[in-house]
């Protein structure tokens, strides 16, 4: 199914039912999640725009899509959910996320590593600073402080 820029990026796995303001899983805000259903295609579009941004920061410096038909073709192959109307780049959230500690040969999915480094610490960085984006941007527009 082709998705669109307003398409939930939601995981499934949300953790904002546990009190948290940022979901661990697809990284929106509490109340975005809440009132996801009531948001007008604009609204949906930039929350999405915001995580696909925060991908692309944490993403570039460390791999690059050589082949983004290769990618598209092998996620859909595999079954794997991901948003073809955001940068291919972020797709490789998408297949790092559901390969969990399963080997991956990135080459064989048209994705470029920059540099040496073992697949289980690149996946714990990228998802580690993704949150921590995700939770820096949450407390500077939303938080509110006791002031």
């Amino acid at each position: 199914m082709k998705k669109n820029k307003a398409s939930t990026p939601c995981l499934g796995i949300c953790s904002t039912t546990y009190g948290d303001n940022v979901c661990k899983g697809c990284k929106r805000f509490v109340h975005e999640v809440i009132n996801w259903n009531k948001y007008s295609i604009l609204e949906k579009e930039l929350v999405n725009t915001r995580l696909e941004d925060f991908k692309l920061t944490v993403l570039r410096d460390r791999l690059s899509v050589s082949n983004s038909d290769l990618l598209a073709s092998k996620l859909n192959e595999k079954g794997i959910n991901f948003n073809d109307a955001l940068d291919p780049l972020t797709w490789i959230f998408d297949l790092l996320r559901a390969a969990g500690s399963q080997p991956l040969d990135l080459e064989q999915f048209g994705i470029t590593l920059h540099a040496p480094i073992d697949l289980e610490e690149l996946k714990n960085q990228i998802y580690l600073e993704f949150l921590e984006l995700s939770e820096a941007h949450y407390q500077r527009y939303f938080l509110v402080s006791d002031r």
